[in-house]
């Protein structure tokens, strides 16, 4: 599998190209953002690690255009550490947020994680609720007919609420069976997930109607 690496540190490059080279991926890497979305374009990573702060646009720019072409795994990797460059990163789109400095044991452990949910064997059954169908099989998700641009994570999250609809599953619970046990992800990363599944399923979701809050215990699917 190959791996895009872009951060504007040489030391860190060279040290991710040889971990992951050892761990048998293949590894390109670049330092800027213009470079990391033409190798992005050209060798069609299976995965992307990727720094906030870079030479002239941001990684948060890069992820912006990344996922408007692809919902391929990207993982954040920054120094800013405060829950708000968190939350802006999921938002965007990321799968994983770690912060600098790091051990490479744990990088590692987060990228294998990311890349066999994002690339795992899917349930067979298709589900339906109402104008919303969910085949897992095709890994795609229909409203009204028309299908929904969703990253791996939120397809998984939706298909796993609409499966159990009517059920009510806490955020721990949702990280263990949606991003699974070895996850090392903060549950706020499920309201994030919910927040956006909202804007794409809701007629208002400031006022949700079938992604719901249920008050002190979590969330629920209303068919």
């Amino acid at each position: 599998m190959k791996i895009l690496v872009v951060d504007d540190e040489n030391a860190i490059l060279e040290t991710l190209e040889a971990k992951f080279r050892r761990e048998g991926f293949t590894v390109f890497c670049a330092s800027t953002a213009e470079d990391g979305m033409r190798l992005f374009r050209k060798v069609k990573p299976d995965l992307v690690i990727l720094d906030i702060m870079l030479p002239q646009r941001s990684g948060y720019d890069f992820c912006v255009t990344a996922r408007k072409e692809s919902s391929i795994p990207i993982i954040f990797l920054s120094a800013k550490a405060d829950e708000a460059n968190r939350i802006q990163g999921l938002e965007l789109g990321a799968d994983d947020y770690v912060t600098k400095p790091f051990h490479l044991n744990e990088l590692a452990a987060r990228v294998r994680a990311v890349l066999r949910r994002s690339t795992g064997e899917p349930v067979q059954e298709v589900v339906e609720k109402g104008n919303l169908k969910i085949d897992p099989l095709s890994h795609v998700a229909t409203l009204d007919g028309n299908p929904m641009d969703l990253s791996p994570r939120e397809f998984a999250l939706l298909y796993f609420l609409v499966r159990n609809a009517g059920k009510v599953f806490s955020r721990d619970t949702l990280l263990d069976r949606v991003w699974g046990h070895d996850a090392y992800i903060a549950a706020r990363t499920v309201d994030v997930h919910v927040r956006w599944l909202r804007t794409r399923i809701e007629k208002n979701p400031d006022s949700p109607e079938r992604l719901v809050t249920v008050r002190g215990v979590g969330y629920k699917f209303v068919g």
